[in-house]
């Protein structure tokens, strides 16, 4: 979701709504129950009572009233026509708390709910989120995200689980079920194969329809077939060289009709590009406003025949009914029995960070710590403090009170310990101002975007202008503006070159002529960074070429001495400490929607944590990031590292919980964690291949023709996705999906299955789980069916069913799983349609991809 665009009015629809809730709470304080019976309900399943008024609703309708309910208004909110007694419904950001309406309760959401393998809580997070929905009177929530995080830099795969789609389906499901027992809309998103955010709306996803359905559709199907989600969302990329909005393929032939979706599918905000395509492809509802399925454009279109008026009335009835069904047009949507500041929702949001905490090192079992051990302990890195509940973006909510490490670890241990803080790195536009260049920098701003022309000259001490992106308006006149300065090392080592901008600002750094470091005009960005090795006394020239978006400048760049990053008072604190916690990663700013992340720490991080190991070897370091990144030049030096991914508002609390013993960790890794970048099996692929771009004309907001040029991302990868390539290949990531360890250990035993079986039929397959250890934990069994004998290639193994055991010290229990015949199937691409094909498959359990110690084979036929 574009969310800059909708900063501006979110201020004046709180005042607004703030104004309403106030009128309301004041009528049912006074009126009781009278005034409002019955408010919370779960929506009613389609009648021909609800067919009847919502066809009479239509009846009573015009053309242009038809076209106008197709739009949104005022950002959040469904158009209104009292004419027929249709109020507006409201809308809200969401994934892991309802964002648009004020502050919130902030869950582990998106990959941290997919970590805790659990169903169970993903259903109570639903209904949560149901519930805070309903106290600030929201119809709609735009969430669950369930994407495929096929890559790790995938900039939004913090809000969408993990990288297996039966996982993913199995969360996702309970989830919607949860949101909309609470009598709210979810809304499953973004429809299809939105995998990474750079150039979103210009990236073509260009996949076979057998990956499609066997990796990036099946969550969507599962929302639809079983959870019987009532809205899906678009996506802004295009699939195969079409734009999801207007994708007969994705909306027609497999949404609405290979998957009976008889709710309402809605773009994303500024994701519709064509309004004669967008509607007779299957878009129902264009947000936030329609720019494109609107009178000017759709009027005529009806009037020549190029859109049916009876497509129109599918698009009518499909918002009518859902609305009738969930009562909306009979009660308010405000429920007086709900808080808006929800303690009892605080204990589940705690539950989350708790269940998703992930173990992946305990070198010599430092962990658990004992508490009367520690008299000192050192809290550093930049993600220690302020609290980071949640990745960037439209999902980002605003959390009433949220726990970072340093209190919560601190309310933990209690008066009797010392709790030592300290950032240990400079923000960045300290190393921007710091940066001694050898005299002044050298500014000259270009009346052109190519640098060229006369320009205007002067000299700045530095550049630091940098700022947090948010939106705003593009430059009237054309500039560009090119720095030039030079640098000497002052001692010989690794000198990091940092520059960053904001929003869709470009620029391009040379050093001694050559290119180091490059961002492209994008929708956003993160800072960018390189090493130098540089003789004492060396000097380089440094020419930044920076073509602004906006008015002004946001522009920053530097070079600072590697070894001077780390503060002093992070490594004394580290050495006098007992133990350290080492708190690194990304953040809101470093990840989220509109641009990709990096696979590498932000810079200087892995300085921090050389600095901090070396000082104390007692360091336990915790990450923040929706999945793997690159931990290579430190991880040798540590004893302890754990994955919080981005825990919701009790992040603080969980990890103290579990770092002391309280909570054993049961997280398991929902990607896996690869050792590089390079590594990745999509690595290849993802970024397109050069010389494949294409011109895509269609109708601009003005109604003229307009050209844009198509970025095709080729699927090359197909699909061999996390795991299944891994297992398929032979070799290894750094650590497996479904990997997490322990304070305790568990056996598997006792696997049982048919020999044979029909296909198509259901198969059981038990196994015993044991509690071995000393401590009561909980373990997440897995099941991978392989299929040896297949007509075609397919990955070595999938998951196709798991079941979190919570079990006390010594205790056992039978767990038992029924394989399904998608279970079996891959999609034959020649017959359209799932097929098995009977022979022999292999049954696998265990803890992990990589760790599956029973075995059985089974004969299908």
């Amino acid at each position: 979701m574009r969310y800059p665009s909708r900063v501006m009015r979110n201020a004046r629809n709180i005042l607004t709504q703030s104004f309403a809730s106030f009128i309301l709470i004041f009528l049912l304080l006074v009126f009781g129950s009278a005034l409002c019976p019955a408010i919370a309900q779960a929506p009613a399943p389609d009648s021909p009572e609800i067919e009847t008024q919502a066809r009479a609703m239509l009846a009573r309708l015009t053309l242009e009233q038809k076209i106008e309910l197709i739009g949104g208004v005022d950002n959040m909110y469904t158009r209104a026509l009292p004419s027929i007694g249709l109020p507006s419904f409201k809308m809200s950001d969401a994934s892991v708390g309802v964002r648009t309406w004020g502050p919130a309760t902030a869950y582990a959401g998106g990959v941290a709910l997919a970590a805790t393998w659990d169903p169970n809580l993903a259903r109570e997070i639903g209904e949560s989120l149901g519930r805070d929905a309903r106290a600030r009177g929201v119809n709609f929530l735009l969430g669950p995200g369930v994407n495929i995080a096929r890559s790790p830099v995938g900039g939004r795969n913090f809000e969408y689980l993990s990288e297996d789609p039966y996982l993913n389906a199995t969360l996702a499901v309970p989830f919607i079920e949860g949101v909309q027992s609470q009598g709210v809309i979810a809304t499953v998103k973004h429809y299809a194969l939105n995998n990474e955010e750079f150039n979103r709306h210009n990236a073509s996803a260009d996949v076979d329809e057998r990956t499609m359905r066997e990796i990036y559709l099946p969550a969507f199907e599962a929302a639809v077939t079983k959870g019987h989600v009532d809205a899906v969302m678009n996506s802004y990329n295009l699939v195969n060289g079409v734009h999801a909005t207007q994708n007969e393929f994705l909306n027609l032939k497999v949404l609405k009709g290979d998957w009976g979706f008889k709710g309402i599918l809605m773009s994303d905000w500024d994701a519709t590009y064509d309004g004669v395509a967008a509607a007779n492809n299957g878009l129902d509802l264009e947000m936030p406003s329609p720019k494109f399925m609107n009178a000017r454009n759709l009027l005529p279109a009806v009037q020549n025949g190029q859109v049916k008026e009876s497509t129109m009335d599918d698009k009518v009835l499909r918002l009518l009914r859902t609305e009738l069904r969930y009562g909306f047009t009979a009660r308010p949507q405000f429920d007086p029995a709900d808080s808006t500041y929800s303690v009892a929702d605080r204990a589940v949001a705690l539950r989350g960070a708790l269940e998703s905490i992930t173990l992946l090192k305990n070198e010599g079992h430092l962990l658990p710590l004992d508490p009367a051990k520690i008299k000192t302990i050192a809290m550093i890195g930049p993600d220690a403090w302020p609290a980071v509940p949640g990745g960037g973006g439209s999902s980002e909510a605003t959390a009433f009170d949220p726990v970072s490490m340093v209190t919560g670890i601190g309310n933990f241990l209690g008066p009797n310990v010392h709790v030592l803080y300290s950032r240990g790195l400079p923000e960045m536009n300290d190393v921007f101002r710091d940066t001694h260049w050898d005299g002044d920098v050298r500014v000259e701003t270009f009346p052109s975007n190519d640098f060229t022309g006369a320009p205007e000259t002067g000299t700045r001490r530095n550049v630091a202008d940098w700022r947090p992106s948010q939106w705003e308006p593009a430059q009237t006149t054309p500039r560009s503006i090119r720095y030039t300065a030079t640098f000497h090392a002052g001692a010989a080592g690794k000198y990091l070159l940092i520059a960053a901008a904001a929003g869709e600002d470009a620029f391009k750094i040379l050093v001694d002529g050559k290119q180091a470091l490059d961002q492209v005009h994008a929708e956003g960005q993160v800072p960018k960074y390189t090493s130098l090795d540089l003789a004492a006394g060396q000097a380089v020239h440094v020419e930044a070429r920076y073509l602004p978006y906006a008015s002004g400048s946001r522009f920053g760049f530097g070079l600072v001495y590697e070894p001077d990053l780390v503060s002093a008072d992070a490594k004394q604190f580290a050495s006098l400490a007992d133990v350290v916690v080492l708190s690194v990663g990304f953040n809101a700013a470093s990840e989220g929607e509109g641009h990709d992340r990096t696979f590498t720490l932000p810079w200087g991080q892995d300085a921090l944590a050389e600095a901090i190991a070396a000082a104390n070897p007692r360091t336990i370091v915790a990450l923040t990031g929706g999945g793997g990144m690159d931990v290579s030049r430190w991880l040798d030096k540590v004893p302890v590292l754990l994955h919080s991914y981005y825990p919701g508002q009790e992040g603080g609390a969980a990890v103290a919980e579990v770092l002391f013993g309280r909570h054993d960790p049961e997280g398991k890794l929902p990607v896996s964690f690869d050792r590089s970048w390079e590594d990745d099996p999509s690595y290849r692929w993802y970024y397109g291949v050069p010389g494949k771009d294409t011109t895509l004309r269609t109708i601009g907001e003005n109604g003229l023709p307009a050209d844009y040029t198509i970025q095709h991302i080729q699927y090359g990868d197909k699909l061999m996705v996390g795991y299944r390539y891994w297992t398929t290949t032979g070799k290894h990531p750094l650590f497996p999906f479904g990997f997490g360890l322990s304070y305790t250990t568990f056996q598997f035993a006792n696997l049982q299955a048919p020999a044979t079986a029909a296909p198509g039929s259901s198969v059981p397959v038990s196994f015993d789980v044991t509690n071995t250890g000393s401590v009561e934990g909980a373990e997440v069994a897995q099941l991978y069916v392989s299929d040896p004998s297949a007509k075609v290639d397919r990955p070595e193994r999938e998951l196709k069913g798991f079941e979190k055991v919570r079990l006390n010290p010594g205790e056992t229990k039978h767990v038992t799983l029924d394989l399904d015949a998608r279970s079996f199937s891959y999609w034959d691409e020649s017959a359209h349609q799932w097929t098995i094909d009977p022979g022999k498959f292999v049954l696998r359990v265990g803890d992990s991809s990589e760790n599956t110690p029973l075995t059985a084979d089974i004969t299908l036929r």
